[in-house]
This record gives structure tokens, sequence and C-alpha cells, in this order.
């Protein structure tokens, strides 16, 4: 079962997106996030992938409100990131309605804290937040690379349990240019029997169903969609296939 993961990203409580990862590249798609959670719903879709941009740059959630409030209002599975870097923070999330929450720059910072989140919550609710830029690790918002090859991160942590992992190339994000496929077969020969979600760079229905049949758990779109270059009855038939 492939699962389709809509994409959420959230502003001063709006929908948008970036690309790249630059703030200063930023489109305001919705000023309800809310209603497109309802509309995923009502598509049959199952997951949404929600990050709060103001709380990565400020390494605190800001938008808890906006998660309760889709939480709340629909049974989405929601994996929440932005802000999620410290114990405070991942109670928070938890609270406010989360199923799961993406450790990214953390993860590369303190993996001591997210050892002990795995040990708390459970491996299954920790999702790897593994951002790549020529196959190594990108933190801060992308704007640093750490030196660390996304094949050793990825190996030490699903050594400690791991069993998620979100991956995005960050030459592909926003772009609409297609997936990074090479470094996900790679992710898949290096570090088997990790469930791979991939993002970034999903142009059109082609590149959702080249990812399926590549065997990862998922797929997460966003731009795409914004953009109009996949409707919402695009991702209902293929979220109904995917659960066949």
């Amino acid at each position: 079962m492939f699962q389709l993961i809509p994409a959420i990203d959230i502003i001063g409580g709006q929908c948008v997106r970036l690309t790249q990862g630059d703030y200063q590249q930023k489109k305001v798609y919705s000023s309800d996030p809310l209603e497109i959670a309802k509309a995923f719903e009502g598509a049959g879709i199952q997951r949404l992938h929600l990050v709060d941009l103001d709380g990565a740059k400020a390494k605190e959630i800001v938008n808890a409100a906006v998660l309760e409030r889709i939480a709340s209002n629909t049974s989405l599975h929601i994996d929440f990131g932005g802000g999620v870097q410290s114990d405070a923070m991942i109670d928070r999330a938890f609270s406010a309605g989360a199923a799961q929450i993406t450790a990214g720059s953390i993860a590369v910072r303190n993996p001591e804290l997210v050892h002990g989140w795995f040990k708390k919550y459970g491996t299954d609710k920790i999702i790897l937040g593994a951002d790549a830029h020529n196959e190594q690790i990108a933190v801060a918002g992308w704007q640093e690379n750490s030196n660390i090859s996304i094949f050793d991160f990825l190996t030490d942590y699903q050594a400690a349990g791991a069993q998620y992992v979100i991956s995005t190339d960050v030459a592909k994000d926003g772009l609409l240019q297609g997936p990074s496929f090479d470094l996900y077969e790679k992710i898949q020969a290096n570090n088997p029997g990790l469930n791979i979600i991939a993002s970034g760079g999903v142009a059109n229905m082609q590149d959702l169903e080249q990812l399926r049949a590549m065997n990862l758990f998922g797929v997460i779109v966003g731009k795409a969609f914004y953009e109009g270059r996949i409707t919402l009855e695009d991702l209902a038939t293929f979220a109904k296939e995917s659960l066949c």
C-alpha cells in the first residue's frame, strides 16, 4: 500500500509554499488550512504532512492552533514538523493532535535527544527528516551543509530503531522538475527495510506513478497540487488505486 501524503506548509496561519526552502520565495495559496485539509479528506486521502514554517525558523512550535484545528476537525493521520526541537515541543505537538512528528535538523544536531524520543514515544511515532544536497544532509532550513553523508546518517539511525524517513533533495524542491529517483534508489540499496517517503520535485501524475512503482512507503505532494498540475480528482483516483 503506497501512501499519498499531501503537504500543508504554514506561515502566519496561512497555507503557503516556498521554493527550495527560501522564505523570500513564498506564495500564499489559502488563508484557511482546515478547508484545504478537509478537501484532501473528502478525496479519500488519509494522511497529511503539516509543516510549521514559522516554527522551523523560531525553533519552537508557533502554529499549534492550526495543528489542533485540523486534528480536531478531520480524521487525517497528521505528521507534523517545524519547531519540534525539545521535549516540551514534541509533547505539545502530540497534545495538539499529531500522530507522528518529523525530526529534521534536531536529528542531526542532537541524536541523543531523538534516541530518547524513540524510547519514550516509540520509533513508529518519529519520522526522520533527511534533506540532502549532493547526498549530504542539509540543515538550518537547507542553508547549511552538515558534511554528513545521508547514507551514514540513515544507517546510524536505523541501527537505533528508526523506521521512517522523509527525504527531500534540496535541488529538486519546489521546482516542478521531477523527484530525485536516483537518490531514493540509492537509499533503498543502502538502507533496506527503511520506510522511505519521497518529497520534493513532483510535477505530474507520471512522477507519482513512477515513485509508486519503486515500492517506496509514500510520497509527499505539494506545489504540483497547489499550482494545478495535479488536480484533487487526480489525487482521489491515485489514492484509491494505492489503497487496493
